[in-house]
This record gives C-alpha cells, sequence and structure tokens, in this order.
C-alpha cells in the first residue's frame, strides 16, 4: 500500500493488478501526484469518511505471500487544529481486485481510547482527523491500516500509520508553589546563596516553548538579592542585612518561556533573615524591691526585667540570671522565665524573721548563648535586688516526733506515761500553747492541755486489735493562741511490753499409745502459751509431784524447746488414763499449771503400733491424736537409724585406731578436738584441727622427725630445710599443693603416688586417713606389714595390724 498527504511526497511503485480506474486529483485537493482509487459502490461519496471494515470478514489465505513494497512515512499534524474534519492521508494498495478495495484502520483513537479522533473512508482509504488534539495528552497515535477484498480476503499485509501531534505554545509556565521560603543568617557576605525557584512548562521541551528564563520583578528599594536567569538561584546581592532592621524580604519572581519571550508567571519568595546574637541583654532600671514572708520556701518573691533586641525566643536572645553578691547562705535562686525572658527569684531555705528581716542581692545577666566577635562589646549588666524579710505567726513544733515510749500491759489507770510538749518558734511574740490529743483509737489515754502530761486512761491491755507489732500509736495536737491560731500534730509511739500473765496449755489433751514398753509406747505432747515471745518463751512438763505414783508406769521426757516425749515403763493393760501433768513456761517469774492428759492404752501388733481395731476402739474415747504422725515419724527414725548404724560402725573403727596412734605417738601433730555448728575438715567428721600446727610446728613437736614415705629407702638423706610458713589461712591451700608438688619431684623415690601426711586436709576433701584401710578389702585381705616401715607415728597401727 501507500499513501499521499499534503507534506510529503509518494513515489510511484509496481501495480501488482491494474487499478479499477484512474483519474488525475485537482491540484486543491491537498494531495500530490496520481492516487488509485477504487471503485466505490453507486451513492457512494469518495469525500465522506467511511467505517472501519467489519470485524466479521473471513479471512482467506492467499496463494502465496506478498512483500509489501510501501511503507507510510509519518504524518504530522498541529495541536488545536481547530478545521474538523481534516484530512490527513489517503491510502492505496497495489493490489487492485474487481470490485474494489474495502481499507480500515485499527488502534488508539479509534477503536481503542480516546475514541473517534480519527477515522477511514473504506472506499478511497481517505484518513480524516474528527477531533481537536492535545500534545500534552498524546503526542503521537500510532495506527495499522489494513486493505481487503469484498470477500474480506487480505489483499496486502497490515501497515504502520504514525500521526505526530506538532507542539504549539499553548501552555504558560507553572512554578512548583505559590510561594518559596528560604533563611539566611544576618550580617551575611555578598554571594550567600539561599534558596532556588522552579518552574515547569507542560510544552515540548525540546522547543523554546518550553524554553524558561527567571527575574525579580520587585524586592523594594534595597537591591539585596539577585536571581539567576537559568537556574532561578536566589543569592545575596549586597552585604547590610540586620535582622533588627529588616527581618523578612518579599520578592516577587517571574518565569517567562520562549527564552524570556514568550508567556510567564509569577511567585513569592519569603526571606527570612535568621538572628545572631550580635545584641546584649539589659536590665530595664539599675534597682528591683521585692517582700517575702519568713519560713516561706519553694516561692517566688519577684520579676527582675531585662529587654534584648535579638529574636524573642531564640538561643541569641535567651538570657541567664547569677546572683553575685547578699546571699552567702544560698538562701535564693534566680531563674529565667522561658516566655518573657525576665528573671525570677524565688526562696529555696526558709527564712528567718527573727534571723535576719532584709536582704541585698546583687544580680547580673548574660546571653546563653555567647556574643558573636562582630557584635560590639559591652560590660555585663547588673542590678541591685533589695528583699524584705516579713514577720508571720509560725506553727508550733515537736522536737522529738515521733515520741517513742515503753510501758507495762495492764498498767494501772492514772499512771503518767510521758510528757509531751511543742516550743513555739515566735520569739518575738508572747504565745500560749494548748495540747489535745487527736488521735486515740482505743481511747487509752488522757492528756493535760497544759502540761502535755500523758496518763493512762484505763489498762493497757495485750492482744489487742489496736496494737500493731506490739505499738500502740497516738497523735497529739500542739496549738498557739494568735490570731489565726496555727497548730502542729506530734505522734505518740507507746510500745506495750509483754508480761508473763498466761500459764502454758496441754495441746492435744488427750491421746493413744501402744501399752508395750519399747515398741510404740510413746506419745508426742506440746504446749501452746498465749504470751508472746520471750516473756512466755518456751516452757516444759512433767508428772505432777502430787502424785508420785505415776513414776512407776509413766515417764516424760524433754523432745525439743517446744515439745515432749510421754513413754510407758511398764506393760499396762488396754484401756484410758487420766495422768496429772505439770506445765511450766520459760517467763519471768515462771507461770505453771496442772492439767489431766486423757491416754487411751491400745493393744499393741507386732511392729508396735497399735492394731486397727483397738486403736478404732481406744480413739473413740480419746479424741484426736498424734498416732499417725508418729508412725510416719516412727518409719522414718528407723531407716535413718539403719543408715546411721552402718556409717556409725565403720567410722567408730576409724576414730578407734586414729585415737590410738595419736595416744602412743609422741609429737601428736593435732591440738584439742573442738565441736563446732558449721561443717568443715572433711566429710565424715567435724572435728577441727589446730592450723596453727602449720604456722609454727615447732611449738607443738619440737623433737618431731619428718615421716618417712612408704616408698622411699630408709637411707634417704637429710629432708630438705623448712618451707616459708603461710601468713594466713587462705594461704594454706597453697602451702599444702607446694608440698605435694615438692614430694612428687623428689629424685631419691619412685616415680609413682602416694599417701602424704599432713595437719590439713583441704577444703571440700573426703577427709580419708588412710586409702587403704577404708578400702572395699577386709582386714584378712590386707597386708600392713609396711606400717612398720612407715616411721614412728603408725607404729601403733603396725601392732595392731601387722601379722
Amino acid at each position: 500500500m501507500r499513501g499521499t498527504q499534503s507534506s510529503s511526497t509518494v513515489y510511484p511503485t509496481v501495480h501488482t493488478q491494474p487499478s479499477c480506474s484512474s483519474r488525475p486529483i485537482p491540484p486543491d485537493s491537498g494531495v500530490l501526484g496520481s492516487l488509485a482509487a477504487p471503485c466505490p459502490p453507486q451513492g457512494a461519496s469518495p469525500a465522506q469518511p467511511g467505517p472501519a471494515a467489519p470485524q466479521g470478514w473471513r479471512q482467506h489465505e492467499a496463494p502465496r505471500r506478498v512483500k509489501r513494497a510501501w511503507v507510510i512515512p509519518p504524518i504530522s499534524v498541529s495541536e488545536n487544529h481547530k478545521r474538523i474534519p481534516h484530512l490527513l492521508v489517503q491510502i492505496k494498495s497495489d493490489k487492485q481486485q474487481p470490485g474494489g478495495v474495502i481499507y480500515s484502520i485499527k488502534g488508539p483513537g479509534v477503536d481503542e481510547e480516546p475514541l473517534g479522533i480519527f477515522s477511514i473512508d473504506k472506499f478511497s482509504g481517505k484518513v480524516f482527523l474528527n477531533a481537536m488534539l492535545d500534545r500534552e495528552e498524546n503526542d503521537r497515535y500510532r495506527l495499522r491500516a489494513f486493505a481487503l477484498d469484498l470477500g474480506g480476503v487480505t489483499l496486502e499485509d497490515p501497515t504502520d500509520l504514525e500521526i505526530i501531534v506538532v507542539d504549539q505554545n499553548d501552555n504558560r509556565p507553572l512554578f512548583r508553589q505559590d510561594v518559596f521560603t528560604g533563611r539566611v543568617v544576618e550580617g551575611a557576605e555578598p554571594g550567600t546563596c539561599v534558596m532556588t525557584v522552579d518552574a515547569t512548562d507542560a510544552d515540548d521541551p525540546d522547543t523554546d516553548n518550553a524554553a524558561l528564563r527567571y527575574s525579580i520583578l520587585e524586592q523594594g528599594a534595597a537591591g539585596m538579592f539577585s536571581i539567576n536567569a537559568t537556574t532561578g538561584e536566589i543569592c545575596t546581592a549586597r552585604p547590610g542585612l540586620d535582622r533588627e532592621t529588616m527581618g523578612v524580604y518579599n520578592l516577587t519572581v517571574q518565569a517567562a518561556d520562549m527564552s524570556g519571550d514568550g508567556l510567564t508567571t509569577t511567585a513569592m519568595a519569603v526571606i527570612y533573615l535568621e538572628d545572631i546574637n550580635d545584641n546584649p541583654p539589659e536590665f530595664t532600671k539599675e534597682e528591683f524591691s521585692m517582700e517575702v514572708e519568713e519560713q516561706a520556701a519553694g516561692v517566688d518573691v519577684g520579676k527582675v526585667f531585662v529587654h534584648d533586641k535579638d529574636l524573642a525566643g531564640s538561643p541569641s536572645w535567651l538570657a541567664k540570671f547569677t546572683i553575685l553578691e547578699g546571699d552567702p547562705e544560698g538562701a535564693f535562686a534566680i531563674r529565667t522565665d522561658p516566655h518573657t525572658n525576665d528573671g525570677v527569684l524565688s526562696v529555696v531555705k526558709p527564712l528567718d524573721h527573727e534571723v535576719r528581716d532584709r536582704f541585698e542581692l546583687t544580680v547580673s545577666v548574660q546571653n546563653e548563648r555567647p556574643l558573636e566577635p562582630s557584635a560590639p562589646g559591652s560590660p555585663r549588666a547588673l542590678a541591685t535586688v533589695r528583699v524584705r524579710v516579713r514577720d508571720v505567726n509560725e506553727a508550733p513544733v515537736f522536737r522529738e516526733n515521733p515520741r517513742r515510749i515503753s510501758v507495762l500491759e495492764g498498767t494501772p489507770p492514772g499512771t503518767p506515761i510521758t510528757t509531751y510538749t511543742a516550743s513555739d518558734p515566735d520569739t518575738h511574740q508572747i504565745q500560749t500553747l494548748s495540747y489535745a490529743l487527736l488521735y486515740d483509737p482505743a481511747d487509752w489515754l488522757q492528756l493535760d492541755p497544759h502540761a502535755g502530761t500523758v496518763r493512762t486512761k484505763r489498762e493497757l491491755l495485750h492482744p489487742s486489735a489496736f496494737l500493731q507489732g506490739g505499738w500502740y500509736i497516738a497523735l497529739v495536737l500542739a496549738r498557739d493562741d494568735a490570731e489565726p491560731p496555727l497548730s502542729a500534730t506530734g505522734t505518740l509511739s507507746i510500745e506495750i511490753l509483754e508480761v508473763n500473765d498466761h500459764a502454758p496449755q496441754l495441746q492435744p489433751p488427750a491421746g493413744v499409745l501402744c501399752g508395750r514398753p519399747g515398741r510404740g509406747g510413746t506419745l508426742l505432747l506440746g504446749a501452746t502459751d498465749d504470751d508472746r515471745p520471750p516473756p512466755g518463751g518456751p516452757g516444759h512438763g512433767q508428772r505432777s509431784p502430787q502424785h508420785p505414783q505415776l513414776a512407776r508406769n509413766w515417764s516424760v521426757a524433754r523432745f525439743n524447746v517446744t515439745h515432749a516425749v510421754l513413754a510407758v515403763l511398764a506393760e499396762l493393760p488396754e484401756g484410758p488414763y487420766s495422768l496429772p501433768l505439770l506445765l511450766r513456761d520459760s517467763g519471768t517469774p515462771p507461770r505453771e499449771q496442772q492439767q489431766l492428759l486423757n491416754v487411751s492404752v491400745c493393744h499393741c501388733g507386732r511392729d508396735g503400733t497399735c492394731l486397727d481395731g483397738a486403736l478404732a476402739a481406744a480413739t473413740a474415747g480419746a479424741g484426736i491424736t498424734l498416732g499417725a504422725l508418729l508412725i510416719i515419724l516412727g518409719s522414718t527414725i528407723l531407716l535413718l537409724v539403719l543408715v546411721a548404724l552402718g556409717a556409725a560402725r565403720v567410722r567408730g573403727r576409724r576414730r578407734a585406731l586414729r585415737k590410738g596412734l595419736l595416744q602412743r605417738s609422741r609429737d601428736d601433730m593435732r591440738d584439742n578436738i573442738l565441736n563446732y555448728d558449721e561443717q568443715g575438715g572433711g566429710e565424715e567428721d567435724q572435728d577441727a584441727y589446730d592450723i596453727n600446727q602449720l604456722r609454727h610446728p615447732e611449738l607443738f613437736s619440737p623433737r618431731a622427725k619428718p615421716p618417712l614415705r612408704r616408698d622411699a629407702p630408709l637411707s634417704s638423706g637429710t629432708p630438705m630445710a623448712p618451707r616459708k610458713l603461710p601468713s594466713s589461712p587462705s594461704d594454706i591451700e597453697d602451702f599444702i599443693n607446694e608440698g605435694l608438688e615438692a614430694a612428687d619431684s623428689d629424685p631419691s623415690v619412685p616415680p609413682y603416688d602416694t599417701a602424704l601426711i599432713y595437719d590439713y586436709e583441704g577444703s571440700g576433701s573426703v577427709a580419708s586417713p588412710l586409702s587403704s584401710i577404708v578400702s572395699s578389702l577386709t582386714d584378712e585381705d590386707q597386708d600392713y606389714d609396711y606400717l612398720s616401715e612407715w616411721g614412728p607415728r603408725f607404729r601403733r597401727l603396725a601392732d595392731l595390724y601387722g601379722h
């Protein structure tokens, strides 16, 4: 296919088939050259655009593929074209068929959004523009042209048709914002750039329609700023920017396209001068007078006023005040009001009019930020502040608050227990104080309103719901007679001391036990005392001395500080028994009373416990007992006893051997054996060893010979010189380890380990004196002949175990 348009030349090509008809086109048609047109149906008008080719036409495969010989060049059309419809181009197929050719186009602007912009006369192939174009919306359209015969068979391959929209200068420049804001410090040097204004143009950026130039239309008479015409950057043009003279500059800037000769637009550029500290603060006057009441602390006295020419609220404006003279005790403080920048004088310590009634302070002011070097120099501003202390009535004061006293419980009514008074700090005024009870929850006390003497109003009993840990709290009010009167409150803490006025009570009052001595014939007894410790304290129980015959069948033995054990001495028949017991506490003086213990003796089983039937019959009359608890405790104790017996048997043999050896040895290495509550020195005994033997061995065994090692020859040389003894108990372990290392390093003995004797066994050791003795072998399997070679300390062992 080929096309013709008014702005381009179309060259002829070879036709594949002759056209239906050919005729010249008039010169005024806007089409150059000769165009081949199909024979339109009768009544069709070639000047009117026709509809696109029907979509439902069936495509028939051509006999052979024909290579397209024409390419339609791009078609240019100006945006905003007002003559509508406007002929853009006429396309014609080189493959003419009998009956004519049907033309159609597809693409954006035809059958795709935006619809209806372009159309084609299906018989003539003329492409028309049907609407005004806007290059800023679409700068080009790419269409596809089709040529079909009347039967819908494709005559040629589709042809690309590109329509380019030519730009017109129809858009003004637009600034990105209406107001641009910038900041620059006052006193900035010329050429200091502040900000950049920028604008955009929707026209074609490759043409002068979008070539922008910037300028300043108005900035005042000073002309302090300039603008770069190409970039829009605004900079300072001359020195002398002073915020105190003019703090804000308003500039009107313009942007014009066509390199400054086209369409224009304007915007505002606001430039703020940032303040620097070039002005010191100054007091508004030289003297200030103020007044404050005495005893007032944490209150503001008054303000001192200052003025600063710098920007209010900026760091260059903030003031800092200092009290230079007149306040040696630090009773005043001065701070800066952040809103007004004035100095606020306050009292931080209470003032006493009777001590000092007026002050004269010297106050200075300066900025938080130092002055700029370019600022003119000036001395620091000073002012005098006179403060008068006004006398006021002061409240009484309890010098001892709280007052703590102790009173015995049961103290009779009317007993004076203390005198609790206050003092009046108003020494220049004659005033009288009176007293009253402000808080007395149990109504136990009475108070003399003039002297402040506190007496008991009734007996102070214990226990009481008004006591807190044995303490009774009361509040005393002291009031002066000034106008208006002032008062103070004092706390009176009374400790109610316990008196031993209750005898212990048997608990439980009844029990069940087996009537056979030695087999379950015991009962655990306890007691309670209403007195608080320590007055009652732990007590003890015994058989009543008024019934000596009980000693034949019963015994009472102390179990611990709070319990005793009742035991059967002779086999008793089953049945209930009443035993009078005497219970006594450990108070001063002790309290005692006699009580009956109801005991039910049951039939004993083989294991020393009551049989089920006997136990049920016995407990029916005896009440609740500790029988079940005793059974559990007995089983546990029995198991522990069996384990302890096995360990005690082995331990007894070791101690016997060790004791005999130490008694026969003249140079005994161990001091007296002392028992302590804490563990140490081994796991199988708690015998403490005297550490001094390691520090000063010459005091305990002056003639002792060094022990011979088992593996050392009898003819070994003299032992090494004594090592340096440890200076503290913490060095003993290092001392022992050094001895062990010296023994292992001795070249005169075979190179294997052996047992060495030390006075200190070490922390956490197993405390085994001789590993061979506590081995798993029996005495018969051991060979103890070597003990005679170990020196005089082991002769006793050699005699006992040697053959």
